[in-house]
């Protein structure tokens, strides 16, 4: 039997709510050590906040972190699959697609999250 998406996934993953702000959001990936956090409006998940998307936003010098909310700055319609996908699709979606995480659900709940470096740790205990 091949893996499920479920096997591999950081379970229950740190969120953060769109209203709060880029600031707030940086300090809670440095804090965590992620580089990724979904993003929560009113519990539903709405996006996908990476460490790359404050640091474009960063890049602009006129523009500070604390004024500006996550909902300014995520990817909206994140990459998503339910629990029981199996691993290779999610992995050959992903370098398809050319993007760093799945957001992971269950009957429609945020479940988990699985990122490349999830898929590296594992080719990486693989062998």
């Amino acid at each position: 039997m091949s893996a499920t998406i479920n096997d591999l996934m950081t379970p229950s993953p740190h969120t953060i709510n769109a209203t709060q702000n880029l600031k707030f959001a940086q300090n809670k990936m440095r804090e965590l050590n992620v580089r990724h956090l979904p993003v929560l409006d009113a519990g539903k998940l709405v996006g996908i906040l990476s460490d790359r998307d404050i640091q474009f936003i960063e890049s602009f010098d006129k523009l500070d972190l604390e004024e500006i909310n996550v909902d300014e700055a995520f990817t909206n319609e994140p990459f998503i699959v339910e629990s029981q996908t199996n691993l290779n699709e999610v992995c050959q979606a992903m370098a398809e697609r050319k993007i760093g995480s799945a957001m992971i659900t269950q009957d429609g709940k945020l479940t988990g999250i699985f990122t490349w470096i999830d898929a590296l740790k594992y080719l990486a205990n693989k062998n």
